[in-house]
């Protein structure tokens, strides 16, 4: 046993040194993210669903395994349905978090129990069903689960100041969904949302046509004297 063995110099429960990172690490990882979606969609050995909890799980799974062989981000690991770290009660689709190294960005020391950034997950289109909203990606009528709506609210990511969310589009195009969306927030800033304004607008980044792959960005005021939060949008055509 290694108990028994007086030479074992092992030490177990503890981190590796602080890893340090510039202020450009957490876009750096949503570069790495955004490069792993396609090669996570087309795999050949990945089962074909359409569930928003099998598909991120399977992301989860996708990037834990790109991440420890890729020369930088071994140092990560990803996590499903974790508890906000302000809101216990609400979950995270998707967090990454470090793996055996805490990671200093901006000041800030992050260890294997933290999130690097909260990530939602949403399907495009919403599914239909009497109790949900079309609209869910950017707000509910009913909840308060519209994506950009919890991250506007304060209910995901108060302490983070980036997130990011990425769509399943399982029906038209991205284009299409840049057009829908758009749609959809200038309605609620023309008809007197309280919060809404014109800021909310996606910009797209790029648009990739051969990975099937756009990248939006969004800056969002936020409420409780929060700063604000700065979202990076991916959106992968799945079909």
């Amino acid at each position: 046993m290694l108990a028994d063995n007086p030479d074992n110099s092992a030490q177990f429960g503890t981190l590796a040194s602080d890893v340090h990172r510039p202020t450009t690490f957490r876009h750096e990882l949503l570069d790495f993210i955004a490069g792993e979606l396609p090669r996570w969609r087309d795999r050949p050995d990945r089962p074909k669903e359409t569930s928003e909890t099998v598909l991120t799980s399977q992301l989860c799974s996708h990037l834990n395994s790109a991440a420890r062989h890729s020369a930088g981000w071994d140092i990560l690991q990803f996590r499903v349905e974790e508890p906000d770290e302000q809101n216990k009660g609400r979950k995270i689709d998707l967090v990454p978090a470090p793996c055996g190294v805490a990671i200093c960005v901006k000041g800030r020391r992050h260890t294997d129990f933290d999130s690097l950034m909260p990530i939602e997950c949403k399907r495009l289109p919403t599914p239909k069903r009497a109790d949900r909203d079309e609209r869910e990606y950017v707000i509910s009528r009913y909840t308060s689960t519209g994506g950009i709506q919890r991250f506007k609210a304060g209910n995901h990511g108060a302490t983070h100041t980036i997130g990011a969310m990425i769509g399943y589009v399982q029906e038209e195009t991205t284009g299409f969904w840049n057009n829908r969306v758009a749609g959809w927030i200038g309605e609620l800033v023309a008809g007197g949302q309280p919060g809404w304004t014109s800021k909310d607008l996606l910009r797209l980044e790029r648009e990739d046509a051969a990975s099937r792959l756009a990248v939006l960005q969004s800056s969002h005021e936020r409420q409780n004297d929060l700063a604000a939060i700065d979202l990076r949008h991916f959106w992968m055509e799945m079909n």
